[in-house]
């Protein structure tokens, strides 16, 4: 019985990538709901993640709440007003 829990937990792990690719995907799709043209997806997410240096720089932890998260995105959108639609 120990062994099919063991399995399972295997199973139900998420990788670091898996976690990765899921987290860029959830970013393209907050900067789309912030008003980031579809095309431009991939652009604004490289400029969001530049950007995080920019608005904090060595400051900056690692862990972002939902303050500075939405900081960082204005900052891109002030930056490269182009990224988003009018």
């Amino acid at each position: 019985m120990a062994k099919n829990n063991q399995n399972t937990q295997h199973e139900d792990d998420v990788t670091l990538e898996e976690m990765s690719a899921v987290l860029q995907e959830m970013l393209r799709a907050a900067l789309y709901f912030a008003g980031v043209k579809k095309s431009s997806l991939d652009d604004a997410a490289d400029l969001y993640l530049d950007a995080i240096d920019d608005v904090f720089g060595e400051e900056e932890d690692g862990m972002l709440g939902i303050e500075e998260i939405i900081k960082v995105v204005e900052h891109v959108k002030k930056e490269n007003p182009e990224l988003f639609a009018k």
